[in-house]
Formats: structure tokens, C-alpha cells, sequence
């Protein structure tokens, strides 16, 4: 999964995650939503666009438009539709991996090597005696990425590949050989390969598998009826939903609603809807899910800075996923009572020129007035 990436304003990619700057609690004003979702199709290379705006934990405007495939086919999209969440994911695996510490079955000094040897043999981690649980959760491992190629914004995986299967410990030994982004808790480096691994590290400590701990832990607590990881070809998304599409070598457009979910585990494979990835946030905001110890851990007190939307009166965060044919995008507030979730399926490689506008979206519902 790659980073959400905003050229003008932050970035945003499939199991990447980012955050955007802080705003003053207070804002409740909520303005068109469909009328945003509009102007947000209009943007070439959006397939469509779904978004639900959520005060309090009730729906205060939803809206959809373009269309459920290429070329205005199929119909709109259904605005309650599940769709892949990518890097937004991760704060849903971390969440389960930092219950984990609070229980004491793990701790945050704990070293690669110790919780996965399996992925310290051979050297195929380099430094795994060294990488603690904290420096995978915040991205400081300095372990390489598997999802790009070197210098490159191509996938290193064939995008097309919608059947095989493929372990997570084969998605790490796709790093091998690459060069390390720095020693370990040296600088920020974000890296899927963190979250791959920590979604390893929750397996290996519960016995259960990655989906099986989120949907106990989070999606059935939290009645968030419509959401699930994806876990192996052909899983995708259940129900009527957006298709998105990825250019082949030849430039035509292939509809990638079916990609596969090998390539998420804990860095991006969690499926949802707009109401769902709002309440986790409401949760998560709200402190119930982690002590504001742990909760520090993720979040690093970003929140808390910045001047934000709705002219510094709007304190949140943006966290984004982006991955081939599809970008996501979610504004929480810190206080737990707002939340606006964006789901746009495109046809083009990247999502740079989309995701500007994206943000231009929320700050159009969120601050109706400015």
C-alpha cells in the first residue's frame, strides 16, 4: 500500500497514512455534501466519489456522485457503500498492537527479533536485534519499503495479479537486498513494511489471525457492522461498490476493483464505509480505545498542533490511504465530535492531482461559512 501523496497541500497513499495540520476545537456547521461530492467527480481521472459526513455520531450529510464504473456506467455509487480504506488501516492495527502492551503481552522496547525470529534468520531483516515494537509503530525502523521499486512511484508487484497468494513474510523478503532508510530510531521513514510486520507481531502473540483480533477488538465493539479485513484472493469488497482502474503497459485502463488483498494485512487491508471509519475515529479521539499514554504513541501529540481548517477554529486530523485505482481520505476532529469520510475511485497511476482537491472538499463541507 502507498502513502497518500499531496502535492500542494500533504500526501496520501494505499497503506500509507498521513496527518495533516491541527485545528481549534468548535466548528459544527456542515455544508453540502452532495453538492461537494459534485464538484469532486468533475476532477479528471475520478471515477466517483462517495462521502459521509458524521456530529456527535449522527449523520449530518452524505452524498455521491460520478459513477460505479469507467465512462458513467453502472450507476452512482452507493452512498453507504464498503470500499478499501488502505493506509488508514494502519491506526486500526496499531490500535489492536498497543492493547497488546496495555495488557502486558508485549512491550514497546520489545526487539523484532525476539517477537519474529523467523524474519531475523538469514539477515533477511538487517538490524531485527535492534527495531523495538515503537520504532515499527511510528515508522523510525529504518526498514526499506516493499511497495515501490527504488526511486520509483511504480507498484513493485504486478498490479494485475488478482489470485495469488502471497505471506506476509514473502512480502518482507521483498525488501531484501535494499537498502536501509536510516538506523534504527534514527528519522521517520514511513514504510508498509512496519505495519506488515506488525501485523505478524499480533498473529504470532494471540494465536489468531490479524482480521479475526480487529473484528473482536474493534469492529464488533464498535458496531461498525459493514467493515472487515480482507485477507486473501479473491476476497474483495462486498456488495455494490466503486471500481476503480490502473493504467497496464499499454495505457489502457483495467478495472482493479479486485485487487489483491495478499497485498494488505497490516498495512492496508481493512474494508469499510463512510459511517464505520467514523465511528472508529470517534472512538479513537475519544480516548476509548488506548490510554492517553499509548495514544501519544500513535499519535505523537500532532494533533495538537498547527492552525488548521475553518480559520484555526477546527482541530483535527487528515488521514489518507492511496492505492492503485483508489484514494481515501478522513478529517477527525481531536474532541471526537466531527468526522467527514471520503472515498474517490480514479483511473489514473497516481493521485496527485486529486488529492488537492480532496482536501478543498472537506474544507468546503466542514467550513461552509469560510
Amino acid at each position: 500500500m502507498e502513502r497518500l501523496s499531496v502535492a500542494a497541500a500533504t500526501a496520501v497513499c494505499l497503506l500509507l497514512a498521513t496527518t495533516l495540520p491541527a485545528m481549534a476545537n468548535g466548528a459544527t456547521a456542515i455544508g453540502d455534501v452532495q453538492r461537494a461530492m459534485e464538484a469532486l467527480a468533475a476532477t479528471p481521472g475520478v471515477v466517483g466519489a462517495i462521502g459521509g459526513a458524521y456530529v456527535d455520531g449522527e449523520l449530518a450529510g452524505r452524498g455521491t456522485a460520478g459513477s460505479r464504473l469507467l465512462n458513467g456506467k453502472g450507476g452512482t455509487i452507493p452512498a453507504d457503500s464498503r470500499f478499501r480504506i488502505g493506509s488508514q488501516s494502519k491506526t486500526m492495527v496499531a490500535t489492536v498492537l498497543l492493547q497488546l502492551v496495555r495488557e502486558g503481552r508485549l512491550g514497546l522496547e520489545d526487539k523484532l527479533a525476539e517477537l519474529l525470529p523467523e524474519v531475523a534468520a538469514d539477515g533477511l531483516v538487517e538490524r531485527a536485534d535492534e527495531i523495538t515494537v515503537q520504532q515499527l509503530v511510528q515508522h523510525t525502523s529504518g526498514v526499506p519499503d516493499w511497495f515501490h521499486h527504488s526511486g520509483s512511484t511504480a507498484p513493485a508487484f504486478d498490479v494485475f495479479d488478482f489470485t495469488t497468494y502471497y505471506r506476509p513474510i514473502d512480502l518482507v523478503k521483498m525488501t531484501r537486498g535494499r537498502p536501509r532508510t536510516g538506523e534504527p530510531g534514527e528519522m521517520y521513514t514511513y514504510s508498509n513494511i512496519n505495519y506488515t510486520l506488525i501485523g505478524m507481531i499480533i498473529e504470532k502473540v494471540t494465536g489468531h489471525a490479524l482480521a479475526r483480533e480487529l473484528d473482536r477488538r474493534l469492529f464488533r465493539p464498535l458496531g461498525m457492522t459493514g467493515t472487515y479485513q480482507a485477507t486473501k484472493p479473491p476476497e474483495g469488497i462486498k456488495g455494490p461498490h466503486g471500481h476503480g482502474y490502473y493504467p497496464d503497459s499499454t495505457g489502457t485502463s483495467r478495472d482493479v476493483h479486485r485487487f489483491n488483498a495478499s497485498w494488505g494485512n497490516g498495512a492496508g487491508g481493512v474494508v469499510s464505509t463512510t459511517h464505520d471509519v467514523s465511528a472508529f475515529r470517534r472512538a479513537f479521539d475519544q480516548g476509548r480505545l488506548l490510554p492517553p499514554s499509548l495514544q501519544e504513541v500513535l499519535t505523537g501529540g500532532s494533533a495538537q498542533q498547527g492552525t488548521g481548517l475553518c480559520g484555526g477554529k477546527l482541530k483535527g486530523q487528515m488521514l489518507g490511504g492511496s492505492a492503485p485505482g483508489l484514494t481515501t481520505l478522513t478529517f477527525a476532529s481531536t474532541d471526537g465530535r466531527q468526522q467527514f469520510a471520503i472515498s474517490v475511485t480514479r483511473s489514473t497511476a497516481d493521485d496527485n492531482a486529486i488529492v488537492p482537491v480532496v482536501i478543498k472538499t472537506v474544507e468546503a463541507v466542514l467550513c461552509p461559512t469560510a
